[in-house]
């Protein structure tokens, strides 16, 4: 979808606050996100004022959100770590290369669904803490797989060679390069006109992506093959946690970890049929569904992709990336 600067600064960037004038607690959450899409209306303002309603009004939270001064995605974590915003939720592709840990769920082919990977990213956050240093995790998330839609045929991953396409991460990029495409690194925000104008020819995006940014109207081949996925964290300040009445301590624990995260998966699930809804508009499409046959003969095909992809995380620094990664895979095929 495209916005306008103006419009996302008025829609999105407003606060939106409790109707408390007298309340105790006051505590500012930032997202990157426009207002108008899931992971605003049905998840993060639902959990904002179910806060509010357990501690009977003592607490209202503030949102800002994509637009505002705290909605910058590269700055979610570091916002929260300082306490600039109480609670952050942030996307760990951003900045590049940071959360390096949490990165090697992005693998090529690793993460089947939201359920599985949002689970096993919660269940191995002993090993993913380093990252998370000076705040509270109240939850993991991985989106569903993305696809591929574009502007020209696309029934293959061999397809890919010789077309620039729009990729999300570093795995993304990889496995496009690696089947001879050229990857090019876009904020959502900007799919939509760069493929109107022809600048990339397909770009790799979920389900949802598809009818919430609008590209359903400038792509009109699709295929169905789990491209990519990518993590996101839910985060609250340590030490303004600390800090807090213990009832209201027991309001955000009820509604974070393991209880929270069990229903990210079915929410993208939910967030995906809108954009698959778009395929009977009428309009003739080229829609194409890989095989698990082709899924598992391409995840071999990019065995060295993975492997370089690892190997690289490891120079990096984190020395037992191998070790996390699989623990992530045990933990994948926990909850698949």
């Amino acid at each position: 979808m495209k916005y306008t600067l103006s419009a996302v600064a008025l829609s999105a960037g407003l606060m939106m606050t409790g109707t408390s004038a007298d309340a105790e607690i006051r505590l500012k959450m930032s997202h990157f996100v426009p207002t108008t899409i899931g992971l605003h209306t049905d998840f993060m303002e639902p959990w904002a004022r179910r806060l509010e309603a357990c501690t009977g009004g003592e607490v209202v939270v503030e949102i800002h959100s994509a637009g505002s001064a705290l909605g910058d995605v590269n700055n979610q974590l570091d916002q929260a770590r300082a306490g600039v915003s109480d609670i952050a939720f942030g996307h760990t592709g951003f900045p590049a290369g940071r959360f390096l840990r949490s990165s090697l769920l992005e693998l090529p082919f690793l993460v089947p669904s939201a359920t599985a990977g949002s689970m096993a990213m919660w269940d191995v956050r002993e090993y993913l803490a380093p990252e998370y240093q000076g705040v509270k995790v109240l939850g993991y998330m991985m989106h569903s797989p993305g696809v591929l839609h574009g502007r020209v045929p696309l029934t293959s991953l061999e397809d890919l060679k010789g077309l620039r396409v729009r990729t999300a991460n570093a795995a993304n990029a990889a496995v496009v390069q690696h089947f001879g495409g050229q990857s090019i690194g876009l904020p959502p925000g900007q799919i939509y006109e760069s493929l109107q104008l022809g600048t990339i020819d397909a770009t790799a995006m979920d389900w949802n992506g598809l009818s919430v940014y609008k590209i359903f109207e400038v792509a009109d081949q699709h295929f169905d093959v789990p491209m990519y996925v990518s993590g996101f964290y839910f985060v609250m300040n340590e030490r303004k946690y600390n800090s807090l009445p213990d009832n209201v301590k027991a309001c955000i624990d009820q509604d974070s970890g393991e209880t929270l995260v069990q229903t990210f998966g079915p929410m993208w699930d939910g967030w995906q049929q809108p954009g698959r809804d778009v395929l009977t508009d009428g309009t003739p499409r080229g829609v194409a569904v890989a095989t698990d046959e082709e899924i598992a003969a391409w995840r071999e095909a990019s065995a060295a992709v993975t492997e370089q992809l690892v190997a690289d995380i490891e120079a990096k620094g984190v020395d037992n990336a191998r070790e996390i990664l699989a623990a992530m895979e045990v933990a994948i095929a926990r909850h698949q």
